[in-house]
């Protein structure tokens, strides 16, 4: 039996509701981010998704270093903590060196760890300590069992609220693939709910030459096969105009599409 993961109101694991993590790639400005949460927010109250906001302030892990990263900490966590006050939705984020934990963690209901850095023992030990709840990123290069390890050095300081998400597997060059035998391995091996980013398993690394290219007519069809497979949550980005959008764009997913998508995702939940 998984542990459950309470954030306030919403419970995450074996027998609660499929939990949607979702929000564009990179905050652009205050007004498009809100625009999404927004929508986000009022699709998935419609649909009684129970439902986590997601945006970067600062993306550290850009192919090149002319990529967009963000508006940077400082002006990316004001503009989260408004909308977590105006919107009144739970927000996840990502962090990428320690010196921002403490900051981040005032405004964070979740913190992530990105699948670059799902190995770096100190810093992974440096969010754990905040006792905030922990999304970690399984790593391109990881097998799923090898977050056995990884779940541990969370615990190790007291913090059991931990999310595992899985956001595909190196597969050759400027490529991933998803294996959905992973879910149900690190449901088992680590006793945590298992998050599936169905945007990100569909990104192609670096495969635009100084951005990551992404095949978002795939990421629809491997969320119905992760929530069918037994994933307690599925993480997808999302843009009004993915086209135009400043980071992953050609992996995100428009607004327009959504309806229909977690509609399916939670009939595919309730049948199981």
């Amino acid at each position: 039996m998984s542990n459950i993961v309470k954030i306030e109101n919403i419970s995450i694991g074996h027998g609660f509701p499929l939990v949607l993590i979702s929000g564009p790639c990179v905050i652009e400005d205050y007004e498009t981010t809100y625009e999404i949460a927004s929508f986000l927010k009022d699709l998935t109250q419609k649909l009684e998704i129970p439902f986590i906001f997601k945006a970067s302030y600062d993306k550290a892990n850009r192919t090149s270093i002319r990529s967009y990263r963000g508006p940077g900490t400082e002006a990316g966590l004001e503009i989260l903590y408004r909308i977590r006050t105006e919107l009144d939705v739970k927000i996840l984020s990502d962090v990428h060196r320690i010196n921002e934990i403490d900051a981040a963690a005032k405004v964070l209901d979740i913190i992530q760890i990105p699948a670059f850095l799902c190995r770096q023992t100190d810093f992974i030990l440096a969010v754990a300590k905040t006792g905030k709840p922990v999304n970690i990123k399984k790593g391109q290069f990881l097998a799923p069992w090898d977050m056995i390890n990884v779940v541990e050095k969370v615990t190790s300081t007291g913090n059991k609220r931990i999310l595992v998400t899985d956001r595909g597997t190196m597969f050759g060059y400027n490529n991933l693939i998803a294996d959905f035998r992973g879910i149900k391995i690190m449901q088992d091996a680590t006793e945590y709910p298992v998050i599936f980013d169905a945007t990100h398993s569909v990104q192609l690394p670096g495969g635009s030459g100084t951005r990551s290219g992404g095949q978002r007519e795939f990421a629809p069809i491997l969320a119905r096969a992760a929530v069918a497979s037994g994933a307690d949550g599925i993480f997808l980005e999302v843009h009004k105009e993915p086209d135009k959008a400043l980071c992953d764009g050609p992996n995100s997913l428009r607004l327009d599409m959504l309806h229909e998508l977690f509609s399916q995702l939670k009939a595919i939940k309730e049948v199981l």
